[in-house]
């Protein structure tokens, strides 16, 4: 699939029989703006129908997305990048290799060349599973459905892991909220809310999301005994709160789950799309002027001495050649390799022509020309 820099509707459905006749789409006067390819096997990719392509399997795709995260701030885009590497680790490390024996021989990690990261996982086992099976997948992850009790009950189980190491991340988020001033606390409470995993196994319906019982909770949460209680044994942790025990198994759900993309013309889950296209590693993001880019899982970690550095590994214009911007956005901050730009609304600054690309392509600055 290849979008154009107009309105015009992306053109898809497309097959070629030789490098070449790829090539000569790709070098053309007019490129297109982002490139896709398909992530589904068919007998027939060229035909327009989807049901008279063959649909013979798809790999897995695991999409996360920056923008998606509770909290974050989408101007800081060094910080967003960093916090979604992250995840992306963490779906890994946490999930993907040890709940389900994914091995890295089968699987490629790549920064999208915006504002995510993708984990792409081809093995011949799992190519027939149908959008149901994969929906199984992302619920595990997300931790909807989940039995909090069942899964502390048993040590080994891996949710009940992370279940016990959400209760200390969740009671000092809510300590923070108690805590707070009246001008302080509404941030922190719309961020608990939108981490919240709600319509678990053991809810009977989903609980009071409301500033009201958000306090009631906290409140409960930095009693003494409760925390030393919940601390000792939390297998009994929604009993201890009472009519608020649901919101608080919900919080945690949300603090150790991974936030998965969302497909942008339906609410399904890109996983569970059995005929998603993704982008092509090497292409440039047409909104960020960024190469996406393959690298080994072991680069993945943000923290490690060897992580990947999308901001610096991704950056194929030149970050010599000087351009004159006027950032058009407030409170903007901006890393490309080791220029940093931070600034606001009407800020005319020289910057390199890799940063101007993508300021430029994010609209967040416009060109002055000399």
């Amino acid at each position: 699939m290849f979008m154009g820099w107009d309105e015009r509707p992306p053109r898809r459905h497309i097959g070629f029989d030789s490098p070449e006749a790829l090539r000569q789409i790709l070098t053309r006067s007019s490129p297109p703006h982002s490139c896709f390819h398909s992530t589904a096997y068919y007998d027939r990719p060229s035909e327009y129908k989807m049901s008279e392509k063959g649909w013979r399997g798809a790999d897995l795709i695991f999409d996360l997305d920056g923008d998606h995260l509770v909290g974050v701030d989408a101007l800081d885009f060094p910080s967003m990048l960093n916090d979604i590497q992250e995840q992306a680790f963490r779906l890994w490390n946490d999930f993907l290799e040890p709940d389900f024996g994914f091995k890295s021989d089968f699987a490629t990690f790549s920064f999208s060349g915006h504002r995510g990261f993708h984990i792409h996982y081809r093995h011949p086992s799992i190519l027939h599973l149908d959008s149901k099976a994969r929906q199984e997948i992302v619920s595990h992850i997300s931790g909807s459905n989940l039995n909090i009790e069942m899964v502390l009950t048993s040590p080994e189980v891996a949710w009940g892991k992370r279940v016990r190491r959400g209760v200390d991340s969740v009671l000092d988020r809510l300590e923070s909220y108690h805590d707070s001033s009246d001008a302080d606390r509404r941030p922190i409470y719309k961020q608990l809310r939108s981490s919240a995993v709600l319509g678990t196994a053991n809810m009977s319906r989903p609980p009071s999301m409301s500033e009201k019982a958000m306090m009631k909770l906290a409140e409960m949460s930095v009693n003494s005994d409760r925390r030393r209680r919940l601390k000792n044994s939390s297998i009994q942790m929604g009993r201890q709160f009472g009519k608020q025990g649901d919101l608080f198994q919900a919080l945690i759900l949300g603090d150790q789950s991974v936030v998965l993309d969302q497909a942008a013309e339906n609410d399904d889950n890109v996983t569970v799309d059995i005929r998603r296209v993704i982008r092509w590693v090497g292409s440039l993001h047409g909104k960020a002027g960024l190469r996406v880019t393959e690298f080994p899982v072991e680069r993945l970690d943000p923290d490690s001495s060897i992580a990947f550095d999308a901001l610096s590994e991704a950056v194929v214009f030149s970050k010599q050649k000087r351009e004159l911007v006027q950032l058009e956005l407030d409170d903007i901050t901006a890393r490309i390799g080791n220029e940093v730009v931070e600034g606001s609304k009407g800020d005319m600054i020289e910057v390199s022509e890799a940063m101007a690309i993508f300021l430029g392509l994010k609209r967040w600055a416009s060109s002055i020309q000399s």
